[in-house]
Parts: C-alpha cells; structure tokens; sequence
C-alpha cells in the first residue's frame, strides 16, 4: 500500500457499528500495524456525496476500510431503494469522493457471505470459486458494490479488494442476533431472573461462526498482505448448529434448560447447512482465526449480563 511517512491514516466507514468498533481498538492495540485511525469532525452520512467528499479531505486517508452498510435482511426487503441507496449508491459515492481526492491507497471493501444465496450441499464448503446467487435485496447490493469497487480497481486504477465474511459473532452485538438472544436468556436462567425454559426458533440450523476480533484481524491481514483486485471468503471452517452453542453456554453456566419453540421466532429456513472455506485467505495473508468459540460464548454471557 502506498502511504506518507508515518503511521497508516485508516478511514473506516461505519465507525460506530458492531465491528466497526473493534476496529478502533485494534488500531489502538496495534493490531494494524503502525496505523492511526482517523474520524473526520461530526457525523456523515454515505448517501450524502458531498458529506462523504468532505470526510475524505479531512481524513487524507491512506487506506480506507469500508464498513458502513445497512445489513439487516429483513429490512432490506422492507426498503429496498434505502439498502442500495446506503450499500451501492454509499458506495459509489466514496469511490467518487476517493478519485476526487487522489486517494493512491488501499481500499477494502467488506461484502458478506450472505451474497451466496442457497448453496447446496454438495457445494460445501463455500469458496470464492462458487458464483454468488443472492436471494434478498441486501445481498444483490452487496455483490453490486463489490462489482462497483473491482471495476473501478480494473478500470480507474484503484487499490482495492474484496472480503466476504461469514456470520461473525462477540460481546456488543446487538440483541436481535440469535446468539446474543439466546446468551441473555441462559444468563438470566443463571442468576435466578428467568424460569428454565429458553424460548427459541429454529436451532438446528448450522453456520459457520467466527469471533469478531478473528475478523477484524482478518481485515488487517488484508489490509497488508491481501492482493489488489482479488475476493477473499472469512470463516471459521467450522460448521456449528445454534443448538451447539446453546448447550455450550448452558454448560458454561451451568444449567439445565428446556427449550421451547416460540412461533414468533421460526423463519423458513432456506439454508440448512453452512459452511465456508478460508482457504484463500490463509494462503495469501497467513490470516487463521485464533478465538476459541468457548471465548467467545463466555465473553458474550458477560456482556450481556452487563447491559441486561
């Protein structure tokens, strides 16, 4: 990556998201390297052109790492036209605003292993040679932005590449998430605050999970070693049913639990099985993720208790 003498300047979009925090503390521990992460003054919106044109002249970035999306599926099939306005339309925006400012860094685009659509069986585990077949409105703007960032690396000159991470997971995810939903129920079981029973939907379902921290690490990993123009999967290779992990945390607890299918919950499962390969990443950058999910479970039940 090209940059001044000095620290990397990093700009990250979606600073204040789940991961985007992380992000900010791995800068600061020196996961990036000698990195200093950069927040231009106030809030910017991506759909704004010029706001984002201005962020970028503030920072001066030397690497961009772009995180910033709207990434819940439900919400995409409610708003369509407001997830590509945010998720290709932001896009298009910081790569504008980047050429307008004569960025000569490295742009890492985050995509999302959701781009893959149903993935038969034989086809597991996932790598990046299975074409993408998106069945939501999120997915079909995440493999249209990713297109947006590889043709303007092809065409325009720009240092970019592309990261489709699996589901990731740890301490700070919001609630509605199946794991951090089903942490604070086993937690409020432990302290007394809930009767034995765990209301739950379909949890014998398998995906491939991997700590938040290990992803971050792996962005970093691109961010150095990644080479330019290429798209790389993240995951654990690990295929794990959410009933696994609620027993683990059951047994992290230590309780005994029933489980109660709750209607409310129960979404037609497409996908019943998921698993991805990493392969490509761990070859190109050395990146492996290092968390043990019993870390993981442990750190989640201790947010949850601390913001239940």
């Amino acid at each position: 990556m090209s940059r001044r003498d000095g620290p990397m300047r990093l700009l990250v979009t979606g600073a204040r998201g789940f991961v985007g925090r992380y992000v900010h503390d791995a800068v600061a521990a020196g996961g990036f390297g000698a990195c200093e992460f950069v927040t231009p003054v106030g809030d910017w919106d991506i759909r704004d052109a010029d706001a984002v044109a201005d962020a970028v002249a503030e920072s001066r970035p030397d690497a961009v790492l772009h995180l910033a999306a709207q990434s819940f599926v439900p919400r995409s099939f409610e708003a369509p036209r407001e997830t590509f306005d945010i998720n290709f339309l932001g896009t298009l925006n910081l790569l504008q605003a980047l050429k307008r400012n004569r960025f000569a860094g490295r742009l890492l685009y985050v995509s999302s292993g959701d781009v893959y659509g149903q993935v038969a069986e034989a086809d597991l585990p996932v790598t990046e040679a299975l074409m993408p077949a998106p069945r939501n409105p999120y997915a079909v703007s995440k493999v249209a932005a990713e297109q947006l960032c590889l043709q303007w690396q092809r065409s325009e000159g720009l240092d970019a590449l592309v990261l489709r991470p699996f589901n990731h997971i740890g301490p700070g995810q919001a609630a509605h998430f199946v794991v951090p939903a089903l942490a604070g129920q086993v937690a409020a079981i432990a302290d007394g605050r809930q009767e034995p029973v765990i209301d739950a939907g379909d949890i014998d379902t398998t995906r491939d999970f991997t700590d938040v921290r290990d992803i971050v690490a792996a962005y970093a990993a691109a961010l150095e070693r990644g080479v330019s123009g290429a798209t790389y999967l993240v995951a654990s290779g690990v295929e794990r049913k959410v009933r696994d992990l609620l027993e683990l945390m059951c047994r992290i607890e230590g309780v005994s639990v029933d489980v109660r299918q709750d209607p409310s919950k129960l979404r037609r499962a497409e996908q019943r099985r998921m698993v991805g390969n990493a392969g490509a990443l761990r070859d190109a950058t050395g990146w492996v993720p290092k968390i043990a999910i019993e870390t993981t479970l442990k750190d989640i039940l201790q947010d949850v208790r601390t913001h239940s």
